[in-house]
């Protein structure tokens, strides 16, 4: 497989855009493209934003606001990560090992 970056077509709001990107992220590139054409339609539907920039700059915004939310729902006061989560992560990951130890030993419990 090779490492060229590949040049992928995509429309938004029923423009034609031709963007680089490596192989392994055609699929969330595609996918990304979709939110913003989805977004940005919405917007143009309300009648209330005029202009491609203009939905172009609220689609981002309402795309940076929610992306911006889901960052503070996973975190204790714009901080750390919520304790649980912080605790659930150190189980998972010493349960792991104690797997790849087994393995490693051929032994079985």
């Amino acid at each position: 497989m090779s490492d060229e970056p590949l040049q992928v077509s995509i429309k938004i709001l029923d423009k034609d855009y031709r963007i680089a990107c490596a192989p392994d992220e055609e699929q969330g590139l595609r996918e990304s493209a979709r939110i913003l054409d989805g977004k940005m339609r919405e917007i143009r539907r309300t009648g209330r934003v005029i202009g491609t920039d203009r939905i172009a700059v609220m689609a981002a915004l309402n795309i940076a606001h929610e992306l911006f939310q889901l960052r503070k729902s996973r975190t204790v006061d714009g901080g750390e990560i919520d304790p649980r989560l912080a605790l659930l992560q150190e189980r998972v990951a010493q349960a792991l090992a104690a797997e790849q130890a087994l393995d490693a030993s051929g032994e079985r419990v």
